[in-house]
């Protein structure tokens, strides 16, 4: 059994952080490596998908290191990462909200039902 692969863990952290292809481009652009959305999705994908690409650990290492830059900050300038979490959080989908009842049951008394039981 093989262990995680590039790929595996650029999926992950992809996932556990939220982000989108273009915000993995950005962040690479932080320690200046450049590279296409596609690309990106192209790692993303299942192994056996024809426009599977193998992650290099280059571009793994890069990844990191400007996820690094852009959670931590430069010593520059110094971010504190967990402000920098909540800010890119993203709201609840629509579907995720949980369902709420309605305050009260709607009047039907004026509804005639063909099939009501006389009593």
């Amino acid at each position: 059994m093989l262990g995680m692969t590039n790929n595996d863990i650029l999926k992950k952290l992809r996932v556990a952080l939220m982000l989108r292809d273009d915000e993995i481009v950005e962040i690479l652009e932080l320690v200046d490596f450049r590279i296409s959305k596609s690309e990106i999705g192209a790692f993303c994908r299942k192994e056996g998908h024809p426009k599977y690409r193998e992650c290099g650990d280059q571009v793994l290492r890069n990844f990191l290191n400007g996820l690094v830059i852009h959670l931590r900050g430069t010593k520059e300038n110094p971010k504190i990462p967990t402000e920098v979490l909540k800010l890119t959080k993203k709201p609840e989908s629509t579907l995720a909200r949980k369902y709420e009842k309605p305050k009260q049951k709607p009047d039907l008394s004026y509804v005639k039902y063909k099939n009501k039981k006389k009593s």
